[in-house]
Order: structure tokens, then sequence, then C-alpha cells
């Protein structure tokens, strides 16, 4: 121990303090003597002052000394285990107040050796990602130790699958100061099918004494850290079952679909262009006259009646060979109702029984070859047959095993309203509505 200049001069008290080392985090200990080389009783306050007080005793902080007597007090240092305790030499004073003499206050002084510790801690954030090829993830670096130090990382993997890049790859951090540290982890190849690969590695964070490697197994370096990067595969499962879906779809329409809807579009077409021939035997080759309506043709048969308005119509007849006319019995024969409508309008089309004739009805066919949309009535003179919709059909026949029997001079008449044209083989849509009816059986005359 080194004697205080201040203790040779009179009344003061002798004041010795050693030097000392310690450690943050643990505990330290050092002595101050102090003598009352006075010739009064004395009191002295002792108070540690600098740098050290925060974490600095002196037990005890208050001494009484008689004249020519002294007494050792115990100063104990406990620095905290923090970056904020920096390692090096740091000055230790204590101050020495004498209560009935104030003015003769003395501050020994010595020298605290701070020793080093290193702490470094990391979190690796997140730590699962997804991705085709690459994954990206953030390291947290913070120096928890009292002096500067530059980090190192070492990945680790058990093959050779993964690449690491680390931005930067070495920080130099300050005690207490924090770093963020860029990590991508790349794969070699990609996976173009099947389940995700799951790739796990670790990840140690060490501080570098020399600038050559990172020593991950020194005290106070962080554990290694866990983590995985799961590959994707750039086709999942759903898109594959979802392809394979649509390639049926695209088979089944040009193997089925698309044939039975070009057979269907080619029999509408024939039906229109060859419709079929009326029932009930062959046609003669004369018809009975057609009945009042517009715009139609009108073909004559056996005793016509001249001057008979037609329209719309086409009729023919012909002979059962029974009675080889109409007065030996009856005729088969037919007539056709061909009746166009504007769209939004209603007409009528009619056919018109030959005077002195029967016409018994035993078979219709209706034809809706455009696919109009609107509404059909039938009626044989003041009865209606029937009322339907166009859109309900393309082709329909109706047949009686007991004639209807329509006199002479009634007619057999069709109402349309046209709702909407429809569109026919052609593709084109129509501008107006266009139905065709035959209706056929036998013609008999009602003379003698």
């Amino acid at each position: 121990m080194t004697p205080s200049p201040a203790s040779s001069g009179p009344g003061a008290p002798g004041l010795d303090i050693p030097a000392v080392t310690v450690t943050p985090g643990g505990t330290a200990t050092t002595s101050l003597t102090v003598r009352n080389d006075s010739d009064i009783v004395e009191a002295y306050t002792l108070e540690v002052v600098g740098d050290c007080a925060a974490w600095t005793t002196v037990e005890p902080a208050r001494v009484s000394l008689f004249p020519g007597t002294r007494e050792t007090v115990t100063i104990r240092l406990e620095p905290p285990r923090s970056p904020e305790i920096r390692a090096g030499e740091v000055p230790l004073a204590v101050r020495v107040l004498p209560t009935e003499r104030p003015d003769d206050v003395r501050v020994p002084e010595t020298t605290v050796l701070v020793g080093e510790f290193h702490e470094l801690r990391a979190e690796l954030r997140p730590r699962r990602r997804r991705g085709w090829l690459r994954g990206r993830y953030r390291l947290a670096v913070r120096n928890e130790g009292n002096v500067p130090v530059t980090a190192g990382f070492t990945p680790g993997q058990a093959g050779e699958e993964l690449a690491f890049a680390f931005t930067p790859a070495r920080p130099g951090l300050e005690p207490g100061e924090s770093a963020e540290v860029r990590l991508r982890v790349r794969t070699g190849r990609p996976v173009w099918f099947g389940a995700p690969v799951v790739w796990p590695f670790t990840l140690a964070a060490a501080r570098i004494r020399d600038q050559d490697a990172a020593h991950p197994d020194e005290s106070g370096d962080p554990p290694s850290l866990d983590a995985e990067f799961v590959q994707i595969p750039v086709f999942p499962k759903w898109l594959l079952a979802l392809l394979a879906a649509l390639l049926a779809l695209l088979i089944a329409w040009f193997a089925l679909v698309r044939p039975a809807v070009r057979s269907a579009a080619k029999e509408a077409a024939n039906e229109v262009v060859n419709p079929r021939p009326a029932p009930g035997g062959d046609q003669g080759a004369e018809g009975a006259t057609g009945g009042a309506g517009s715009g139609g043709r009108a073909g004559g048969g056996a005793s016509p009646s001249p001057g008979a308005p037609g329209s719309g119509t086409e009729a023919g007849s012909g002979g059962t060979g029974g009675g080889g006319g109409i007065g030996g019995g009856g005729q088969q024969s037919s007539a056709t109702i061909d009746l166009e409508t504007a769209n939004g309008e209603t007409k009528k089309g009619t056919y018109k029984v030959p005077e002195k004739t029967v016409f018994g009805v035993t078979d219709i066919v209706v034809a809706n070859f455009q696919g109009d949309e609107g509404v059909m009535t039938i009626s044989f003179g003041d009865r209606k047959i029937t009322t339907i919709a166009l859109e309900t059909f393309r082709n329909q026949d109706y047949h009686w095993v007991t004639p209807i029997k329509i006199p002479a001079n009634e007619t057999v008449t069709i109402d349309v309203t046209c709702a909407k044209p429809g569109t026919p083989a052609t593709g084109r849509s129509a501008r107006g509505c266009h139905e065709v009816m035959n209706v056929s059986g036998e013609l008999t005359s009602t003379e003698q």
C-alpha cells in the first residue's frame, strides 16, 4: 500500500487504497485505512465518487477515531454483467469528509481493472420459409459483452443441397450494439412435381478472434439455431388434377359431344329441306284445292271449287283405288300451310275445305325448324284443337284413329304469335318466325 501524500500533513488522516481487478457480474474487495493524526476526536464520512460509484460501496460508510488511532474500511465492487461496463482501467476515488474540520477533506484514488466478458445473442426470423428455389431470412445479432467484437456465422446441413449467403458477412459490433444480417438460402434445382421437400439446417453465430474463422465453441457465444427451408413444387397436385380434368373434357367433346351435335344439326337441316311425307298412303297426282290465306300456292284436286280463294297452303290428293273418284267414296288428301310471321306480330294461315266435300282429318305434322319462340293455336273450323308453345318443339305430329270431319267451306287454321325468331341451320338469326303445318286425311264428296 502506498500512503497518500495527504497523510503527512498535520491533522490529516492516513489514507491508503490498493489497486483491484474485478470482472462484471462478480465481486471484488479492497480496503482503505483511515488514520486520525489530529489532536481531537474526529468522525469521517466516506463516499465513493467517479465512474465506479454506481456499483461500489464502503463498509462502514462512517467512522469515528480518537487522536492517533486508525481504522480500515472495506470497499466492495460489484459491477453488473452489462455492456455498459466497458473493459479496461477505471479510476476509483473515495471522498473522506471530516465532520469537525470539513476543510480537511481528502480524496484518495486508485485504479480498478475491469475484466473482459463476451456474450453474443442471435435470433433468426422466420425459422421456416417456403419457396421454389430460395428463401430469405433475417438474423438479428446483438453484442451483450463489454468489448467490441466481429461476428461470424457458420451454417450447417446434412448434405450439400443448400447454399448460404450472408449480408453483411462479418458485422462489427460495439458493446450493446445490434445489427441485422440478411440470410439467403438457395437450392440447386427445382422440384417440378410431387410433395414439398423439407431441408433442415442449423446456424451458429460466434465472435471472430482473428480474420480467418469464427469460434462457435467459445464461451459467451449463443447456441446453434435450428431452421428449415421448405421447397415447394413448381406444379402442385391440384394443378395436375385440373389439367387432367380439362384434357378429359376436351377428349369427350371431340370424340362424343361434337359429332352428336353435328349429326343433330344435319338431321334438323335435312328435315327442313326434305320434310317427311304425309301419312295415309301414296299421294295422288292431283291435290285438293287450297283454302283461304295469304302468299300461298294451291293445287287443284278432283272436283275443285272454281274460284275458291287460297293462301299460305299447298294441297294434294290421291285416289284410294276404291271408287275411282270422289263420288265413289273418298280420296286420301293432304294440305300444307306455310306461314311466315314478323317479330312481335300475330298472323293466321288457313286451308279451306272445297265445296261439296267433307275432309276427315287423321294426321297433322307441325314444324318449327328455326326454333322460334311464341305461341301456335290449331283450329278445325270453330273447334280449337290445341295451343302449343313454339319453343317446346322443332317437329311434332298428331294422329287420330277416328277422323275429325270438317265440312265444306270450313277451314283448318293456325294462329302464330311470334315472340322471338330463332336461328335456322344456317347459323344466322332469322328476321321473322316461320312455321309449317301439314294436315292429311280423307276427302269425301257429298254429292250422290
